[in-house]
């Protein structure tokens, strides 16, 4: 499963955090943001102009340029592929589109057996994509990994059976809870597309991959516990064998930290909500010592720079707290989710320098 594409970074920041067990220590404190391509760069709005969100992630070309321009501006020590946790949906032929100000709608929602039976799964290579990979691998310098990533299938779930977002997820709920056999299924249908998605990006060259389960945080742990770990537990073993370094997040979930990372990840991504040395208490306890991910406010980013270095600091000083106890294996800095569309571009640049100590 280990793909010939696969690069050997031996001085990259991000991956000596992700891979502590490799004994290297990062040079800096590695930083990447969620949704870091994207609205807030100019030159994505360019060269987006005209075309829609799920057009441009089957465009190779333009999705590897989307995919560096944030890699080029800010100087961030890892890209993250650019494309759209409903992707696999669409490869796997599933009736799905973007639709502006709201988000992935479904063409008909999922709601009974026949619905669940009928239901595509991806059984094939998304050459679109993996081209892409390469088109980025073919730019990014040795220190800069590339990561992928895929929905988790709680939230590709969830927009099925609602048929789009949803601010209570109330149908998604009821099937889990009125008809658990029937989410079961659905979701072991789900399970081998979001892995086939996953195993191409892989296989293209990755160098590690996050799983996000944007929509968790509104189970209790007991019901995350029953309907949902046991599917992303099998995802993350599916692609363990690649050997590279797994991340896990998802947001409003400090309540599930620990069932989350008995999933299986080297990896737990932290939202703001909180500190990163009481989430690696949590984890800890449920899991033992992870490798921590964020967990900056992004709405900070708007606060100015002195605020930005203060809230760094404060982050960064918890993150040292949990490894001195030994409840974090390592830390790599990010938003406790991803950059607001109307952040401006030098504020990025600006918290990327002073995350690395450069301002």
């Amino acid at each position: 499963m280990v793909p010939m594409a696969r690069r050997n970074l031996v001085d990259s920041p991000f991956l000596d955090a992700a891979c502590p067990q490799m004994g290297r220590t990062p040079s800096h404190t590695p930083v990447w943001f969620m949704r870091q391509a994207g609205r807030s760069l100019p030159e994505y709005r360019k060269a987006r102009e005209g075309i829609s969100m799920l057009d441009s992630c089957f465009m190779p070309e333009l999705l590897a340029e989307i995919t560096l321009q944030p890699v080029r501006r800010h100087k961030v020590d890892a890209a993250i592929l650019f494309s759209d946790i409903v992707v696999p949906l669409k490869a796997a032929g599933v009736k799905v589109e973007i639709v502006p100000g709201r988000g992935p709608v479904m063409d008909a929602a999922i709601r009974t057996k026949e619905d669940v039976l009928n239901l595509p799964i991806l059984d094939h290579d998304v050459p679109e994509v993996a081209q892409g990979i390469s088109h980025i691998l073919e730019e990014l310098n040795d220190r800069t990994a590339l990561i992928g990533f895929a929905g988790a299938p709680f939230t590709l779930a969830s927009y099925l059976v609602e048929g789009g977002p949803s601010k209570n997820h109330q149908r998604t709920k009821a099937m889990m809870h009125g008809e658990p056999e029937l989410w079961h299924t659905l979701m072991e249908r789900l399970t081998p597309t979001i892995v086939g998605f996953l195993k191409v990006q892989i296989n293209a060259g990755i160098d590690a991959l996050q799983l996000f389960d944007s929509w968790a945080g509104f189970l209790t742990e007991h019901d995350y516990r029953n309907y949902v770990l046991p599917h992303s537990k099998h995802i993350f073993q599916e692609v363990e064998a690649a050997g590279i370094p797994r991340i896990h997040f998802g947001v409003g979930t400090g309540e599930l930290l620990g069932a989350m990372s008995e999933a299986g990840s080297e990896v737990m991504g932290v939202d703001w909500r909180v500190p990163l040395d009481r989430a690696a208490e949590r984890i800890t306890r449920a899991a033992g010592p992870r490798v921590l991910q964020g967990n900056l406010d992004p709405a900070i980013l708007f606060a100015g720079p002195q605020v930005v270095r203060e809230e760094v600091t404060r982050i960064k000083d918890e993150a040292a707290a949990a490894q001195l106890a030994g409840t974090a294996r390592g830390h790599i800095f990010n938003l406790g989710h991803g950059v607001l569309p109307d952040t401006p571009a030098e504020a990025i640049t600006e918290a990327v320098a002073i995350i690395h100590g450069e301002a």
